[in-house]
């Protein structure tokens, strides 16, 4: 009986281990599927969008390249495509967020038919960028991308009871936002709780709140937030100046319930925390980071923290302007400031130059000036001069004058000077002696009659040969020697 009893035992017990088995592999096989359905849910889903609007050269690209990891310095046309890289560090899951970069020019804004279809819409988040070195264009920009956004939202003709539904979801995010003080920074990309919130009280929107809903979620950034202190320099912009701004760009959020960061591409603030931002509203992922509204250059407002209420606070300071005037009559566009352009000033050609100045140097020792004597028988130069007859100011064609007013170009300056001289003791021995106003006379005849009267004799024609001979052999011993004309003022 041993033996069968052994025999059976193996038996009872090899059924006994098949059932268990059997058991166990349809708990693996159910662990499994419920293990992969999970993580399916889980999974960052895939084909979101980020549409960028603003003015050309308010940064976009850099502003989205940067949010990338790469530095960006082409300018595109048209549509500019780009992604964001996201990682879910908890799940070890990696996916891509589109990037959509509308043109500044408004003619290209039929190209966002190929970025949001009625399909992708629901995905889409909304970033429109303003310039802060360019306070007096924000508005403007605001309003006009804006409503580009809505037109072509009206466009695509969702049916109402989607566009509505789209719309609710919007009031109940912005009404049911939270400080993030009691979030554990532990683990700063868990998913946000989406149970137990049934319970948070839910207060109803003010007047001025989501009047213009699009249905997805919108964000306003504004950049190049270092050009503060530039603003406070050369516009004389005060504590009030940026004060209006942040008011108005405050109140444009509350209308579509956006939210508000500045950042700054070249001093990199803020730019982390829009990358965290903009992964919290797309992929639900836990954001710890409180509005912040102390720096004037490092503002950042989440949607749904900000009411009439608190942007009341700014209006508290202002001394010169009402929160109600228009923006652009207290943010003002500077004059435009005219560069003047000096005349441009072309060097004469040198050749020119040098015959002007030969001209000169021929004029400036022929030029006859007649000194006033301030004694009898003395020049002003103090030269010892016989008095005599006043000589006549008017010059007749054959005078030296003549000759030296129309140099020769042709002559170089020592030939012009010697020919200046030679042309004037010519023309002194060709006239008569006794001509009445001729020149040479009056001092050559004053020193002949002068020594006349001494010996009692007439004057002679021989004695003033001999003495222009003399004179004229007198000069030109001088420009041989030393090429410059000698002074002839009081020889005339």
């Amino acid at each position: 009986m041993a033996p069968v009893l052994e025999k059976q035992l193996p038996g009872a017990a090899g059924s006994g281990d098949n059932n268990n088995e059997e058991e166990e592999g349809q708990n693996l096989w159910t662990s499994i599927l419920s293990e992969v359905s999970t993580r399916s849910s889980s999974k960052l889903p895939s084909g979101k969008n980020i549409l960028v609007f603003g003015e050309d050269g308010s940064g976009k690209t850099t502003l989205m390249a940067k949010l990338q990891g790469a530095d960006h310095n082409k300018k595109g046309r048209g549509l500019e495509y780009l992604y964001l890289s996201v990682h879910d560090e908890d799940r070890d899951d990696l996916t891509r967020c589109n990037v959509w970069i509308l043109d500044g020019d408004l003619y290209h804004k039929g190209l966002l038919k190929f970025a949001v279809t009625p399909q992708s819409l629901p995905d889409c988040l909304a970033v429109f960028v303003v310039d802060m070195s360019r306070p007096w264009t924000i508005m403007e920009s605001l309003q006009k991308w804006a409503s580009v956004l809505r037109d072509h939202v009206d466009k695509l003709k969702i049916p109402p009871e989607d566009m509505r539904e789209m719309e609710q979801k919007m009031v109940k995010a912005f009404q049911e936002y939270t400080e993030p003080e009691d979030a554990t920074p532990s683990s700063p990309q868990r998913r946000a709780p989406t149970a137990g919130e049934d319970e948070a009280v839910v207060l109803p929107l003010g007047d001025n709140t989501l009047t213009h809903n699009l249905g997805i979620p919108v964000l306003i950034v504004c950049t190049k937030c270092d050009a503060v202190s530039v603003l406070e320099k050369e516009h004389d912009y005060r504590e009030e100046h940026f004060d209006f701004i942040q008011s108005n760009i405050r109140r444009f959020c509350l209308q579509y319930g956006a939210g508000l960061i500045y950042t700054s591409v070249k001093e990199e603030k803020n730019l982390d925390l829009l990358y965290k931002y903009i992964v919290h509203k797309m992929y639900d992922f836990q954001f710890v980071t409180p509005a912040l509204v102390v720096e004037k250059d490092a503002v950042f407002i989440p949607s749904g923290w900000d009411n009439e209420k608190k942007i009341g606070i700014l209006h508290e300071n202002f001394t010169t302007v009402r929160a109600e005037d228009p923006f652009e009559d207290f943010i003002t566009k500077p004059p435009v400031r005219k560069l003047v352009h000096d005349k441009e000033i072309s060097a004469e050609d040198e050749q020119v130059f040098l015959m002007k100045q030969q001209s000169l140097l021929a004029k400036q020792p022929a030029t006859p000036t007649r000194g006033a004597t301030d004694s009898p028988g003395r020049t002003t130069s103090g030269s010892p001069r016989p008095s005599g007859r006043t000589i006549q100011p008017t010059v007749t064609s054959g005078s030296p004058m003549a000759a030296v007013k129309k140099p020769d170009p042709n002559m170089k300056a020592g030939a012009a000077n010697e020919g200046v001289l030679a042309n004037f003791f010519n023309s002194l021995l060709s006239k008569k002696t006794g001509a009445p106003g001729s020149p040479g006379t009056g001092a050559v005849g004053a020193g002949v009659q002068g020594s006349a009267k001494k010996t009692g004799q007439k004057p002679g024609l021989t004695d003033v040969q001999a003495e222009l001979d003399r004179m004229t052999r007198k000069q030109d011993s001088m420009v041989s020697a030393n090429n410059i004309p000698p002074p002839t003022e009081n020889e005339a």
